[in-house]
């Protein structure tokens, strides 16, 4: 049992370095605000278009910024989640010998 545990283990740290290699977007204003981040949920660019950016106000670009990061984030938890069901689906197969069935 303790074997499977280790391995369930070794595989959730696997999943979490993958998931740093894979991007996801979130953009608003038909791409004037790009943001992108890794499916662990960091932001890892920002991309503002000049001439969005000339004409828009504060207020306006501070909640376009906090909706395409939102989107951004959003995705990363629909990748994680995709990733982990996959893990426990997998782990539980090699699992179920373990409770006598």
């Amino acid at each position: 049992m303790f074997d499977k545990l280790m391995a369930a283990q070794k595989q959730a740290e696997e999943i979490k370095k993958r998931l740093d290699t894979v991007s996801v977007f979130g953009e608003v204003e038909g791409g004037a605000i790009k943001v992108t981040a890794t499916a662990n949920k960091a932001i890892t660019a920002i991309e503002i278009e000049e001439g969005f950016y000339a004409n828009a106000d504060r207020e306006e670009l501070e909640e376009l910024l906090l909706t395409a990061v939102n989107k951004a984030l959003a995705q990363a938890d629909q990748v994680s989640a995709t990733e982990m069901q996959a893990a426990t689906q997998s782990m539980l197969g090699g699992l179920g010998g373990m409770f006598g069935g």
